[in-house]
C-alpha cells in the first residue's frame, strides 16, 4: 500500500493530467465550424480530389477554422438548399447562382452584401469588371463572387462522325437539316442533346434561339411592357424548337436523357453534333487521378466548339446565350463582426481566389475564370480546354439566359412547356400564352 502522502500526490498528478486534457480538447472545441453547402459531381473528372484539395489546403492554413461540408449534385442540391431556406437554416457558406436558381435567395435578401470584404481587401481590380458589376446579380447587391462568365450554349461538332459520312460541318440551318438522313442512314444521331432535365433545353439552346429571334436585350423590353411572350418573334423561337424535333434534328428520345448521359453518348460517337453548356468540357478531360478521360487529348482534336449554326429568318446569328458562373456566398444570418463573418470571408475569398481559380481552370471545372491575373501559358491545358476557352471568339453577339433574367415563376412554365412542344402535347402558341400568363401574375405582385 502506498503511503497516503504519495496517494495525494497521484490524485494531484491525475487532476493536472485531466486539467491539460480537458484544456486541449477545449482549445479543438474553441474551433469555427463552417457549415459549407457544395456543388459536387462526383462523377466529373478531379471533381472530388479538387474539391477535397481546396478544403484540406483551407484547414491547414486556417487552423482555427474546422469546415463541415455537404455535397450535392443536380436538382437534389437545388431542394435541399430551398428547405434549408425555407426552414430558416442556411448554411454558412453555400454555392450559387448570381440570379435564376438562386432567385429566391437573393430575393429575400438572405446572403450577405460582401462589398465592404471586396473593398477592405482591395481585391476588385483582380476580377473581370463584369463579375464586380452588383447589377448583374439578382439582389442588386455583391451577394456572391462568380467563379467566371458562363456561356451556356456550346456547339460540339465530332468530326471523327462527319468524316466517317463524308459531311462538313454545317454552316445553316438548312445544311444541319440536309444531313439528318445521311447521318441517320449510317446510324448516327444528328444534334444530341440530355433533355430530360427541363432547364437544360432552356438554358443550353433555348436562350440562344430566343435571342436570335428576338433579338439582343429581348428580355429588358418584356420587362418593361414594350413586348410581350405572346408576340411573333417569341412565339417563333419557340416553333424552332418544335421545328428541330419535326425535322429530325433533335430526336424526340432526348426529352428521356439524363443529364449525366449526354458527354457518354457523344464521347461514343453516338451524334455528330452535341449542345451544353461551356461548363460541360470538364466532362471529357484527363481526370488527373485515373489518368483516363472520356475523350482522350488525341482524339480531342477532332472535336471543335462553337455556336449553333446560323437560323434563316432570324433577327440575327452568331450568337450565345452568356450570363455571370456559379460562385460562393455568405449567409445573411451571420452576425456582422463576428469571428465566424471572418472565416466564412476567408473560405470565400480562398476559394475564388488565384490558386483555386487556376487549379479549377486546369482542371476543367471553370472554362473562363473571373480572375485576371492567371498564368494561362503554365497551365497544361488540353484540345477540348483551349477550344472552349477560345469560344467568344466563335460569336459576335452575347445574349441573356431566360433564368438568369426572368425569375422561376416565369422559367418554369418555359422549362415546362419546351419539353410538351417536343412531345406535341402543346403548340408554341399555347406555352407562349402560359408564360405571359405566368409573367402578368408575377408582375402584378410584384
Amino acid at each position: 500500500m502506498l503511503p497516503k502522502s504519495k496517494v495525494v500526490m497521484c490524485v494531484l498528478i491525475a487532476l493536472i493530467m485531466g486539467s491539460l486534457l480537458f484544456t486541449s480538447c477545449q482549445k479543438k472545441d474553441d474551433r469555427i465550424t463552417l457549415n459549407v453547402f457544395f456543388y459536387l459531381e462526383a462523377t466529373a473528372p478531379n471533381a472530388i480530389a479538387d474539391a477535397n484539395d481546396w478544403f484540406d489546403t483551407f484547414e491547414r492554413n486556417n487552423p482555427d477554422v474546422k469546415i463541415e461540408r455537404e455535397n450535392l449534385f443536380s436538382e437534389a442540391f437545388h431542394d435541399k438548399l430551398r428547405s434549408y431556406a425555407a426552414a430558416g437554416n442556411l448554411p454558412d457558406v453555400m454555392y450559387v447562382w448570381p440570379s435564376g436558381r438562386s432567385d429566391y435567395l437573393h430575393d429575400q435578401k438572405l446572403l450577405k452584401d460582401l462589398t465592404p470584404f471586396i473593398n477592405r481587401d482591395g481585391i476588385r481590380s483582380l476580377y473581370i469588371p463584369l463579375t464586380m458589376d452588383p447589377s448583374q446579380q439578382q439582389a442588386g447587391y455583391m451577394a456572391m463572387i462568380p467563379q467566371g462568365i458562363t456561356t451556356t450554349h456550346a456547339f460540339f461538332t465530332n468530326m471523327e462522325v462527319l468524316n466517317a459520312v463524308g459531311l462538313q460541318p454545317a454552316k445553316t440551318y438548312a445544311e444541319l437539316v440536309a444531313q439528318v438522313p445521311v447521318l441517320r442512314a449510317a446510324g448516327y444521331e444528328t444534334v444530341l442533346i440530355p433533355a430530360k432535365d427541363d432547364w437544360v433545353m432552356q438554358s443550353c439552346l433555348f436562350s440562344m434561339v430566343a435571342g436570335r429571334f428576338c433579338g439582343a436585350n429581348w428580355e429588358a423590353r418584356i420587362h418593361s411592357g414594350q413586348a410581350k411572350f405572346t408576340d411573333p418573334e417569341f412565339v417563333a423561337a419557340l416553333d424552332f424548337v418544335r421545328r428541330l424535333y419535326a425535322d429530325g434534328v433533335i430526336s424526340r428520345e432526348a426529352v428521356g436523357v439524363e443529364y449525366g448521359e449526354g458527354p457518354g453518348m457523344f464521347a461514343n460517337n453516338r451524334g455528330a453534333y452535341y449542345i451544353d453548356g461551356d461548363w460541360r468540357v470538364g466532362a471529357f478531360i484527363t481526370d488527373a487521378d485515373t489518368r483516363q478521360a472520356l475523350i482522350s487529348p488525341t482524339r480531342q482534336n477532332n472535336i471543335r466548339i462553337g455556336v449553333f449554326p446560323d437560323i434563316e429568318g432570324a433577327r440575327l446569328n452568331s450568337s450565345s446565350s452568356v450570363i455571370l458562373g456559379v460562385g460562393y456566398a455568405m449567409a445573411a444570418s451571420i452576425p456582422s463582426g463576428s469571428a465566424k463573418e471572418d472565416a466564412a470571408w476567408r473560405l470565400i475569398k480562398w476559394l475564388t481566389g488565384k490558386e483555386v481559380s487556376e487549379k479549377r481552370t486546369e482542371n476543367g471545372g471553370t472554362p473562363t475564370p473571373s480572375r485576371t491575373d492567371l498564368n494561362f501559358a503554365a497551365m497544361n491545358l488540353e484540345p477540348m480546354q483551349r477550344a472552349i476557352g477560345a469560344l467568344g471568339n466563335e460569336f459576335s453577339t452575347a445574349t441573356s439566359v431566360i433564368d438568369g433574367v426572368f425569375p422561376s415563376e416565369v422559367y418554369n412554365p418555359i422549362n415546362v412547356g419546351l419539353i410538351e412542344i417536343a412531345l406535341g402535347n402543346r403548340t408554341p402558341a399555347q406555352v407562349a400564352a402560359d408564360v405571359q400568363r405566368a409573367f402578368d401574375t408575377w408582375k402584378a405582385s410584384n
